[in-house]
This record gives structure tokens, C-alpha cells and sequence, in this order.
């Protein structure tokens, strides 16, 4: 497996910001001993592919986002391993009781948020990941950026390929398939059918500071992976929305 690498530079950039990493997310493991026999009884989800995923060390799970459930899905296969998800700072930023509520649960979970406005956000986030896969960590990434709304995969970002480019690690493409069904947006519980999670085979390596071409193409590849993983159309297009 290939070792993150320590020297390369991420940003000198004083306007960018790495996020705030709760290191210990212990509501994580807590979640996991209380939800996996609901979610396995519920759900009954199929997993094909679990040996791509490393045992120990840095890795980014680069996964299609069709419903809020995937976050859960994710980890509920991946049983030996904490996956520290990129969420959106909107999460942790709510007012109100409901709002700190949810902030300390995202925060508990071991979640990092991700402030996606303005020119600097795509920095930040690469330097959170870079941080955390420097750690050690298994990082899980949606490249769509956001939930599809129409069940169709969306075109991918290139921010995994920066991270990949920049830190070294693997990348492994992943889907959920049959979450759109369960909980398309606008469901608040989700309907009780079979689900499979698929985790794919390392992507190949993206050389040091690659161009802006580069960084697309490989993008394209590994959506096309993730395509073939969920068995989505795929759009061909940006992602819009909230998520």
C-alpha cells in the first residue's frame, strides 16, 4: 500500500483554514453497536468488494451519494475501521437546540466539517483531508459534492484528485445501490428493501501536481467506476441542489 506522503506542501495560503477534527468520535463506535442489528434486519444489505478496503492506513472511500443514508451504510460494512466523513459545515453551524444538537452529534461521530462557499473552500477541504489521511486515517468522500435529486450519478469533482495527488493515498471507488429508493430527498424515514454496498478496485495513482486536464481525466475514470458500481445513469453534469 502506498504511504501518504509528509513533505509535499499543501498550502501556504493564510486565508485557508484547516477544519476543526474531533479526534476522538466515540458516539461513532456507540452508533455503530446500536445501529448495525437495526440496519441488518431493516436493510438486509449485501457487500461485495470488502477486501479493497486496506486494513490499516490512509485510504480515501470515493462513494456516489444518492440518499442521507449512505453515510450510515457505509460504516455499517466497514465493521473493523472508523470511516471520518467530510460533511458540510452547514451541519455544525445550525441555531437553535436542534441545531447544537445536531453539531454534537456530527461532532461525536467522529464527522469533520467542510465550509464549500467561497474562493478558498476547495483549499480547506484539501487540507483537512490531508491531515487526516496523514493520520492514518480512512476518509470517505462524496465526489458528486452533493445528493443527486433525480437518482442519476452526477459528474465528479476533482477535489479527490487533489487529495490523491497530494497525500499519495489509495482511492477506492465504492457505491451504495438501492438507497434512492429507500430515501429519496424529501423522505424522512427511510422504506425498509435490501440494499448492496460495492467497493471497487484501487483506482491507479495520479502523478504529483498534475494539470487541470489531468485532473479531470482521471476524475472522469473513477466516476465511471463508480458508475459501473451503482448502476446509475450518469448525467453527464454538474450536481445541483441541496443536500
Amino acid at each position: 500500500m502506498t504511504e501518504p506522503r509528509t513533505d509535499a506542501p499543501v498550502t501556504s495560503d493564510p486565508r485557508v483554514e484547516e477544519a476543526q477534527i474531533v479526534r476522538s468520535g466515540y458516539l461513532y463506535w456507540v452508533m455503530k453497536v446500536v445501529l448495525t442489528p437495526i440496519l441488518t434486519v431493516a436493510f438486509r444489505p449485501r457487500i461485495e468488494g470488502i477486501t479493497n478496503i486496506p486494513k490499516r492506513g490512509p485510504a480515501l472511500l470515493a462513494c456516489n451519494h444518492t440518499s442521507y443514508m449512505d453515510w450510515l451504510f457505509l460504516p455499517l460494512v466497514v465493521r473493523t475501521r472508523r470511516i471520518s466523513f467530510l460533511a458540510k459545515l452547514e451541519y455544525f453551524t445550525r441555531k437553535g437546540l436542534r441545531g447544537r444538537a445536531q453539531a454534537y452529534f456530527f461532532s461525536a461521530t467522529g464527522q469533520v466539517p467542510i465550509d464549500r462557499a467561497g474562493a478558498h473552500a476547495s483549499q480547506g477541504a484539501l487540507l483537512t483531508a490531508t491531515r487526516l489521511l496523514r493520520e492514518g486515517r480512512l476518509v470517505g468522500v462524496f465526489p458528486e459534492g452533493t445528493r443527486t435529486r433525480d437518482g442519476r450519478l452526477n459528474r465528479g469533482r476533482t477535489g479527490v484528485a487533489r487529495m490523491a495527488a497530494e497525500t499519495g493515498v489509495t482511492v477506492i471507488p465504492c457505491a451504495t445501490v438501492g438507497t434512492f429508493d429507500i430515501a429519496p430527498p424529501g423522505t424522512r424515514l427511510p422504506h425498509p428493501k435490501q440494499i448492496k454496498v460495492r467497493f471497487g478496485s484501487p483506482m491507479p495513482a495520479i502523478a504529483p501536481d498534475p494539470s487541470s486536464e489531468q485532473l479531470r481525466v482521471w476524475t472522469d475514470e473513477l466516476m465511471a467506476r463508480i458508475c459501473v458500481l451503482s448502476e446509475q445513469e450518469y448525467s453527464g453534469v454538474d450536481a445541483v441542489g441541496r443536500t
